[in-house]
């Protein structure tokens, strides 16, 4: 674990997850120091946690200090709708275990919204998204373009920071991936 995280995020990480794995020794460096990243490795290696990881401490040292902006700082794009529900699971868990580690140090821990948005997602929970953004936000290619395309949801985006594209071989060489490169762009 890399020493610019927080000490807590460290012990989380070391007591929950031991060492790191090759992807996460080998990813976090790059993206530390804001470089595109590929990291190409077998389900299971922990390559979702190495991108993620490093936001979420970015995150929590950013949100010890101020509150955090409203607007999304960290957008995750999967091509596979299924996957997004899990990751949400996914992050909802260690973020809620170390809520509880900053408590019972005494410390502040930041409040950090995390949502979905895909096709699915009720209309009310996409206008709440406008008023409120999730500092984190689980999408899809195609709801990514349709939020970039009104004032209003191009505005969540201004402090975004990283992305992180995951499976993106299932789309890389399609249409559909054409249009998720386009749309990065766009952002």
């Amino acid at each position: 674990m890399n020493r610019r995280c927080h000490p807590l995020v460290r012990k989380w990480f070391a007591d929950t997850l031991g060492k790191p794995s090759e992807p996460q020794r080998a990813g976090w460096p790059a993206i530390a120091s804001g470089s595109h990243t590929l990291i190409l490795a077998p389900t299971g290696t922990g390559k979702t946690l190495a991108a993620f990881l490093w936001e979420l401490n970015a995150l929590i040292m950013e949100g010890t200090k101020d509150p955090l902006a409203n607007g999304v700082h960290l957008l995750y794009i999967s091509p596979l709708k299924a996957l997004n529900n899990d990751i949400q699971r996914n992050l909802e868990s260690p973020l809620a275990d170390l809520r509880r580690r900053f408590e019972a140090e005494g410390k502040s821990f930041p409040e950090i919204r995390v949502a979905v948005r895909t096709g699915d997602t009720p209309a009310s929970a996409r206008a709440r998204m406008l008023r409120k953004s999730p500092h984190i936000l689980i999408t899809t290619p195609e709801s990514l373009n349709i939020m970039l395309t009104s004032v209003r949801g191009r505005g969540m985006f201004h402090s975004t920071r990283a992305v992180i594209v995951d499976e993106i071989h299932a789309i890389a060489g399609s249409k559909r991936g054409a249009h998720l490169a386009l749309t990065l762009e766009r952002l």
